[in-house]
């Protein structure tokens, strides 16, 4: 929990002498949002002695006072009151959460209108569903409903499973075990099961993508399963909630697509004002969410999903006359996407690079057949559509014409860059490969789209300045029209040791990885276990594994290597139960990851984590910088390092009880001048050892 108090509790406390109708008293609140001084509210709340306090007497265990968090949530009241905007640094220990739910459940409920918080992480997410939304519920005695949301690919739709288990089924599952795979699904939803269920086999099952609910093959309250559809059932609660918690991804398509209509046609509720927590990614999500993302295997897949030749199935195998043109159609538009993309592929072999950045048109990629075929494609299902009797088969037939123009319409867009101050590129991804362009006027597009509107706006993050400023963070994101309030930290600053190695070889030496190795082993082995492990390259966590498995082994220390087939949330729960246990990770690993307590006493950052420069949007961000007059170096990469840098650090002390050692394997930190940037940004005292 975020209260010290309630520990380990999981919620509020069971003793029956804690009465919660004695701490509910004055929050019954008029219509009129002008009547409620939410600054107050939230004085009597954290203030010394108000509800939270009683309530942790009650419990026994009495909370610490956080000046921190009581100023944050004064500062959310003022923008919700004056309608502005707010960018809050609120380190970790501040509960930053219970800061911003309870002005906006106040608000919220006053305005009769759902206010929307955004995270990043699912954890984040099932944190405030789970915990502390509930929990501020039965302390306030405030009556608030609270929602989900999930992208739509996120639900099963019914018709398209009913559709896979009856008489289409022979036409379209390729194989026996997906027949089993849908048999078990239906047998398992008649059991009862639930929701997480179905999250279980999204990320499992190899048919997913055949029976999650999409909007083109959606029929609405035309379909016979309406009425039980997952996706409109979590919609009604969505349009029903006071408070609705997404992610960034969904936030941001949906403002893409305000923008788009004019307000006229959007995902989520029409929410009176926006909380985005773990705003230290917005740029990025920003960037990949507005951008332009083609698939070659989503391509492959629809071509596939119309007619697979290797095992004659497909919804063209449906009785009709124009049938057989149409199979001839799709089977020769599938060779035409695969020739489409052999250019890209060759760029990257040639590259020896998982992402490549194109300057200029690639002559070989000529998509005029392509685009011949997926127009044809449309138009023809469009046709059957149209004359079709079968319901089910007529919706599926018009969405997947849908998705031929919609291909069409991005390949032209891509090969004749349509978007503006973008940057084109082609990346792999597992075994597949996309053409991708990304905004490079994020900040513009945010300023517009986000800042400027005529709602409050909220951010927040423990990591958002860099040497005590806002500029960096202003600088990328556009923020503007609010206040920016950085909080300190709550915790000690002789709760970890920051170590510096001084005798590591320089990153680019051929000596590096072995003495590197041999350093984090040393260090493992004597913490007993109990690491993190931050890498900045999936290759050099994996040649690291190759040098450090058996060693660890030896010592009976369990290691977790992110890639090993296990997933991020199954990690971190066998990291936590199981003592001794060394974690590996890259990326996904430096943020949003929360283990307090004795499971993590050492956290070691293998390296400084500058962006690549062969990465296709770092390197265009940079041009464009170097083209302004600014330096590179000093206007992105470093306050983008020393930001994710903070953050991989952060990972360590979590609760004020928490103690631990960050080490830092980068001996850059103390040779090179920017080496005082990283230091300065830890409250911790560094201390160099050889």
């Amino acid at each position: 929990m975020i209260i010290d108090a309630f520990a380990g509790s999981g919620g509020v406390p069971d003793d029956p002498a804690f009465d919660m109708d004695e701490f509910a008293v004055d929050y019954e609140m008029g219509n009129d949002p002008a009547q409620v001084d939410l600054e107050e509210l939230c004085r009597e709340f954290f203030a010394p002695g108000g509800t939270l306090f009683q309530a942790s007497a009650v419990n026994g265990s009495p909370c610490e006072e956080r000046p921190q968090q009581l100023a944050m949530a004064c500062a959310v009241s003022r923008a919700l009151k004056s309608g502005g905007n707010l960018c809050v640094e609120a380190p970790t220990g501040v509960g930053k959460s219970f800061a911003y739910l309870l002005p906006l459940i106040h608000y919220a409920v006053n305005r009769r209108r759902p206010v929307l918080i955004s995270t990043e992480t699912i954890n984040l997410q099932h944190q405030l569903i789970e915990k502390d939304l509930p929990f501020l519920q039965e302390l306030t005695g405030v009556e608030f409903q609270v929602a989900l949301a999930k992208g739509r690919s996120n639900y099963l739709c019914r018709r398209r499973l009913a559709m896979l288990s009856g008489e289409q089924r022979d036409m379209l599952l390729p194989v026996p075990q997906m027949v089993l795979d849908v048999e078990k699904i239906i047998h398992d939803l008649e059991s009862g099961r639930d929701d997480n269920y179905l999250n279980g086999i999204r990320e499992n099952s190899r048919i997913w993508h055949m029976v999650c609910s999409e909007s083109g093959n959606c029929a609405g309250p035309k379909c016979e399963f309406y009425r039980n559809c997952y996706y409109y059932r979590a919609r009604r609660k969505w349009d029903a909630a006071d408070i609705v918690v997404a992610n960034h991804a969904l936030f941001l398509t949906d403002l893409a697509i305000r923008q788009e209509s004019g307000g006229g046609g959007t995902l989520l509720p029409d929410y009176a004002a926006v909380m985005i927590d773990e705003a230290h990614t917005l740029e990025n999500n920003a960037a990949a969410h507005l951008g332009l993302h083609l698939s070659k295997s989503a391509m492959i897949g629809l071509m596939n999903r119309l007619y697979n030749p290797e095992r004659t199935r497909g919804l063209l195998m449906h009785p009709g006359e124009k049938m057989p043109e149409l199979r001839a159609l799709a089977q020769f538009g599938r060779d035409e996407v695969y020739g489409f993309f052999v250019s890209y592929e060759k760029l990257l072999e040639e590259a020896g690079n998982s992402a490549c950045r194109l300057d200029e048109h690639v002559p070989d990629a000529e998509p005029s057949d392509l685009l011949a075929v997926l127009d044809k494609l449309g138009s023809r299902l469009s046709e059957i559509a149209e004359n079709c009797d079968d319901d089910n088969f007529r919706t599926e037939i018009s969405s997947n014409g849908e998705k031929c123009r919609l291909f069409a319409d991005m390949i032209r867009s891509f090969v004749a860059r349509l978007m503006e101050d973008a940057v084109y590129f082609v990346e792999k991804e597992a075994e597949s490969i996309s053409c991708c362009a990304s905004p490079l006027n994020v900040s513009q597009l945010l300023r517009e789209l986000l800042f400027n509107g005529d709602l409050p706006v909220l951010l927040c993050s423990a990591t958002l300045t860099v040497a005590g400023k806002f500029d960096y963070f202003l600088e990328r994101t556009g923020f503007t029209g609010g206040e920016m309030l950085e909080l300190d930290s709550p915790f000690s600053a002789d709760q970890a040791k920051l170590l510096l190695k001084k005798s590591m070889p320089e990153p680019d030496s051929p000596d590096y990885n072995s003495h590197r190795a041999r350093v984090i082993c040393e260090m493992v082995i004597a913490n007993g276990g109990n690491a993190f492990v931050l890498f900045t390259s999936y290759q050099s966590m994996k040649a690291c594994q190759q040098l450090l498995s058996g060693e660890f082994a030896l010592h009976g220390l369990p290691l977790l290597v992110q890639g090993d087939g296990i997933g991020r949330s199954e990690m971190l729960r066998t990291f936590q139960s199981v003592p001794g246990s060394v974690l590996f990770g890259t990326d996904s690993f430096w943020t949003g990851v929360d283990v307090p307590g004795e499971s993590l006493t050492l956290v070691i950052i293998t390296r400084l984590p500058f962006a690549s420069i062969g990465s296709p949007l770092t390197s265009a961000r940079m041009e464009k910088l170097e083209a302004a007059g600014k330096s590179s170096f000093a206007h992105y990469s470093l306050p983008e390092a020393v930001l994710k840098f903070r953050q991989g650090a952060g990972r360590l002390i979590r609760t004020r009880r928490d103690r631990g050692v960050i080490a830092v394997l980068d001996p850059r930190i103390i040779t090179r001048r920017y080496g005082r940037n990283f230091i300065n940004s830890l409250p911790y005292s560094p201390e160099i050892i050889d």
